[in-house]
This record gives C-alpha cells, sequence and structure tokens, in this order.
C-alpha cells in the first residue's frame, strides 16, 4: 500500500516510465453519506499498486501524471467521475475495455468474462460490498483489488488489436473520447424530484407532503451521522411511516434516540399541517405522441442500425438504443448531443442536421 509521501514518491518516476497505466478505483458509497474515494488501483509491467487517497497525501502530482498517459480501465465512466471529485483527475486519452469489447461483438463484456475468456484466469468476487475506508485493508481486500487491475494490460493489449484488424480502431478512440466528455458532466440533484423514492409512484396529495418532510429529515439526519439514508430508514419504512402518519397512526420510532425521534415526529406533523397550497404537485409525464412521419422515421433508422448491427456482429443497441433513435426522429437531440460519429453515420443521419421529422426522413431515404 502507498501510503507515505516516500512510497508515493518512488512510485511516481515508474509511472513516468510507462504509456499505458492500468487503474481502477474503489469508493465507500455502503459505509458513509457523501460517497469518497478510497483506493486507487495501477498496474504496470513492473506490478501492481495500491494508493491510498485517505492517507492525507498530495496526490497533485499523480493527477498530473495521469493526465500524460494513456489510462487503460473498464467500464470508465464511475472511475472517471471518482476520480475527478477526488484527486481533480482530468484524462487526457482513455482505453476502456469494456467499450472495445463490445464493440467486437462480446456479449459477455464484464471485467472478469473478458479476463476467463482472453487471459484464461477465472478471478474470485467478494469484496464488492467491504468498507474501503478500512485500514488496514485485509489480505483479501488487497488481492481482489489488486486483481482489478492486473490483468487490464494484457486484455487491452488483446482487444486493441483485434480492433485494428477489423478495422474499427478509429470508431473505439470516438466512443472512449464521448466517454470522457460525458464523466466531465456534473449530474445535479432535481431537489423537487429527490424525495420521490422507488414505490411513491402512487403517492398524491398530504401524503405526498409528509413523505417529502420526511425524505428530507432523513437526508439531513444520514449527513449529520456521516452514514448512508438507508442506514437511518429505508425507503419502505419512509414510505409507511407516511401513511400511518396521513392515516392518524404514529409511526413507530421505538429505536431512535430522543433528539432524533423529537425531530423525527417533528417533520411529520409540520408536513400534516400543511395547507393544500403547499402540497407537492405532481404532474403527470405525458411525452409528444410521435406523428406516423416520426415513426416512420425512427422505424427506418432501426431497419438500417439492426442491419448494420447484424453485419458487424455487434449488439443493435450499442450502435443506438431504442429511446435515442426516438429522441432523434422527434427532433429532441441532435446527433452530436445522443452519439458518437460512428454510430449515427450508419443510421444514416448528417451530423450537422436540424433533426425535425422530415430533415431527417429525408436523410435516412438518401442514405
Amino acid at each position: 500500500m502507498i501510503a507515505s509521501p516516500e512510497e508515493l514518491a518512488e512510485l511516481l518516476p515508474l509511472l513516468d516510465r510507462s504509456e499505458r497505466i492500468a487503474v481502477d478505483t474503489e469508493a465507500d458509497s455502503l459505509h458513509c453519506y457523501r460517497e469518497k474515494l478510497c483506493l486507487i488501483q495501477i498496474s504496470l509491467g513492473e506490478g501492481d499498486y495500491l494508493v491510498d487517497p485517505l492517507a492525507g497525501n498530495d496526490l497533485s502530482a499523480l493527477a498530473s501524471l495521469f493526465t500524460r498517459k494513456e489510462i487503460v480501465l473498464h467500464g470508465a465512466d464511475y472511475d472517471l467521475r471518482l476520480l475527478r471529485r477526488g484527486i481533480n483527475f482530468q484524462p487526457g486519452r482513455v482505453f476502456d475495455s469494456a467499450i472495445a469489447a463490445r464493440m467486437l461483438g462480446e456479449r459477455e463484456f464484464s471485467y472478469a468474462s473478458l479476463v476467463q475468456k482472453f487471459c484464461g484466469v477465472q478471478l474470485t468476487k467478494g469484496s464488492q460490498k467491504a468498507n474501503w475506508a478500512m485500514r488496514p485493508l485485509s489480505s483479501q481486500m488487497e488481492t481482489y483489488a489488486r486483481n482489478d487491475t492486473r490483468y487490464l494490460l494484457p486484455l487491452a493489449g488483446i482487444l486493441e488489436k483485434a480492433l485494428e484488424t477489423r478495422g474499427r480502431m478509429e470508431w473505439f478512440r470516438q466512443s472512449c473520447g464521448r466517454a470522457v466528455a460525458s464523466a466531465a458532466i456534473d449530474r445535479e440533484r432535481d431537489l423537487s424530484e429527490v424525495w420521490r423514492i422507488r414505490g411513491s409512484g402512487l403517492v398524491r396529495g398530504r401524503e405526498a407532503a409528509v413523505l417529502r418532510s420526511l425524505w428530507s429529515w432523513r437526508d439531513r439526519e444520514a449527513e449529520k451521522a456521516d452514514r448512508p439514508a438507508f442506514h437511518i430508514l429505508r425507503n419502505e419504512q419512509l414510505l409507511h411511516a407516511a401513511h400511518q402518519a396521513v392515516n392518524g397512526e404514529t409511526p413507530d420510532f421505538r429505536h431512535f434516540s430522543q433528539r432524533r425521534a423529537r425531530e423525527f415526529r417533528s417533520a411529520w406533523q409540520s408536513a400534516l399541517d400543511l395547507p393544500e397550497s403547499e402540497w407537492p404537485v405532481i404532474e403527470r409525464q405525458r411525452g409528444q405522441r410521435p406523428t406516423r412521419e416520426m415513426e416512420k422515421v425512427a422505424e427506418q433508422m432501426r431497419v438500417r442500425r439492426d442491419a448494420a448491427a447484424q453485419e458487424l456482429g455487434i449488439e443493435p443497441s450499442f450502435i443506438a438504443p431504442r429511446a435515442t433513435i426516438d429522441a432523434l426522429a422527434a427532433g429532441k437531440r441532435t446527433p452530436e448531443q445522443s452519439l458518437s460519429p460512428w454510430q449515427f453515420q450508419l443510421l444514416g443521419v448528417p451530423p450537422a442536421a436540424e433533426l425535425d421529422p422530415t430533415a431527417t426522413e429525408q436523410a435516412a431515404v438518401s442514405a
């Protein structure tokens, strides 16, 4: 485990001599309120290394060095977001082995499946839900972490050769570039919608007001205790408590401390006292009904997509999911917003077109 400034200083020259570095991350999302970067796994030709971001060291030099290299990851989006928040890493070149495998037509493209198929090694899983903020790591956790990058470089080499043989490297670079751009965009919570948890679809009126208030109370409690929200109350308990409160029953809070019980009671009581004008307004989301022309355009793109997918031996949804095709046909999104150039070229959609149904139909027909 690289935990001291001296150990980090010894690692950096090794990294600097490598053009391609395998990287993975582990986070603590099941044991704290805000997900945090807990481990950075690195593999080179020289060996496998674990860097401890929780040791309090300045990792800016590591982030800067990563930027100058090609970083190999599997399913890059999550790791890139975590590294950006954790060490302010802005990637330059990325090789995503999951994208490479899908582009080659692999139906089983998990890291474990690819390692078994191409490297002949069966990985054991067992630490996905471990507490990665724990120190020291157990030997089982260390082995699991090292294995997550140990085979990435040989796997990338195999996949890269196959992509070059099939003439798909440019497509692959486009998709990796799109993944990098997507990971650089923050996903913000819609504060007017966050309380609408799974199972709340039919909750309306005063009960919705109570549920919203209890959700906000739970969120504050989770942040205060630095625990995931479900450690305070699970979603089904939150829904049940809201239902009890509006039906004159007293929700069960016997396991709470006096302070927490008092604030829990205050949360539902204050919501019960709200006037109807302050209850949540829940509007049914009605999508625009597609016109016959839109349906025709979407069908033309699907036919072209499916034919291309069969010829290339890849999944049709990897070229374009159905929802993306429908959005393009309806003019709700442009190709550049939705797809990489190779994908919308296979659909027969010109890149710069403003996709009203007429323009899209003409593009599909002319293609």
